[in-house]
């Protein structure tokens, strides 16, 4: 699953560099058009410089029409790292023939040796069938039409709206059962799920962003408004649950909700057992005590060292509920006034959560 997850994060890095609205997509879209095919790489190295042979050298500012002038030309095309100069052109590329290639056209069997060979990104234009195809050391990805992105990008946008419906749903029942003391490991767990599913969902939508280049910032926009502040109430989610609630520990949990498999986060007990508590038949129905984390973090210009220091005063949202104004004021950094504050947010947020349960 970390390889799938290093292989998300260069997919999104290279559909970055060839984003509709760079001048590089531009002139990519220039050869696709005009039917020439093309092979080109990006970054001068001496592993590079290993497989070329021929071509000559060309040294000049980089420009749309430049890459498809010299796209024509049978050979291949290299560019420097920055993209912003084309260095040769016309080469020919020998990589080692023993690395494995799944490709069966010349052109694209070549691109994926090289790209494993040197590591570079190798960009090949197929001359029938009219595909961009991306290669960076064992990575490869083929660019689809814009129209194919889009529809998939407001489905997944449409996916997205009814997830956030649910989470939120979940949220609210959630507040109500802390300030009912019935929380229980399951329904935490349950929470915890619909997060990462809806966060899954939000790094979908960015890959679509990411390849719609400038055609993408209204899906950023929808995708923004929803999940906006998803990821905080994550973050305190966990630390109101989890066993050891360090901040170092939270982004060690964060990081094994990412890396199970869509099977393992179905299964509660893999993400009970990742907050730190051991399997039992009955763990899932044991009452738990929310720290307060989450619901403290709704009541407006409340600081992180505030927070901390009413969870070790009071060590459970029950406490502060109950506790008096002169009871907060005696905690570092609280004077009457935030006193009142935090007791006034507190009776007004369980308020609304009762509200919200009932709609």
């Amino acid at each position: 699953m970390t390889k799938e997850l290093n292989q998300q994060e260069i997919t999104n890095q290279l559909l970055q560099l060839v984003a509709p609205g760079t001048a590089f997509r531009e002139g990519l879209e220039n050869v696709l058009r005009a039917k020439t095919g093309a092979l080109i790489v990006v970054g001068y190295s001496p592993e590079l410089m290993e497989v070329v042979d021929g071509g000559f050298s060309i040294n000049c500012d980089f420009s749309p029409n430049y890459l498809y002038e010299l796209a024509k030309m049978d050979g291949a095309i290299i560019l420097s790292e920055d993209f912003r100069r084309i260095l040769y052109a016309n080469t020919q590329l020998i990589p080692d023939s023993s690395i494995p290639s799944i490709e069966t056209g010349i052109r694209h069997r070549t691109a994926e040796r090289v790209a494993k060979q040197t590591g570079k990104l190798v960009v090949s234009i197929s001359q029938r069938r009219n595909v961009i195809t991306l290669y960076q050391g064992y990575l490869r990805y083929s660019l689809k039409e814009m129209g194919v992105i889009l529809t998939k990008a407001n489905q997944a946008i449409q996916t997205l709206e009814k997830y956030k419906a649910v989470l939120s749903q979940a949220f609210t029942n959630l507040s109500a059962s802390e300030f009912e003391e019935l929380v229980t490991l399951q329904e935490v767990a349950n929470v915890i799920q619909r997060v990462e599913m809806v966060l899954r969902i939000k790094t979908e939508i960015k890959r679509y962003v990411n390849e719609l280049g400038t055609e993408g910032r209204l899906i950023s926009m929808q995708m923004e408004e929803l999940v906006g502040g998803v990821e905080e109430d994550a973050w305190f989610l966990l630390k109101d649950y989890a066993r050891d609630n360090s901040d170092d520990k939270i982004r060690d949990i964060r990081a094994g909700l990412k890396k199970m498999s869509s099977e393992e986060l179905l299964d509660i007990h893999h993400i009970i057992r990742l907050l730190g508590y051991p399997y039992s038949g009955t763990i899932t129905e044991e009452a738990i005590l929310p720290r307060g984390y989450r619901l403290l973090h709704k009541i407006p210009r409340l600081p992180i060292i505030i927070m901390h220091n009413l969870v070790e005063r009071f060590h459970h949202l029950t406490q502060m509920v109950a506790a008096t104004i002169e009871d907060l004021d005696e905690v570092d950094g609280i004077g009457e006034v935030r006193a009142r504050a935090i007791k006034e947010g507190l009776k007004r947020i369980q308020e609304q959560v009762f509200i919200d349960r009932q709609i």
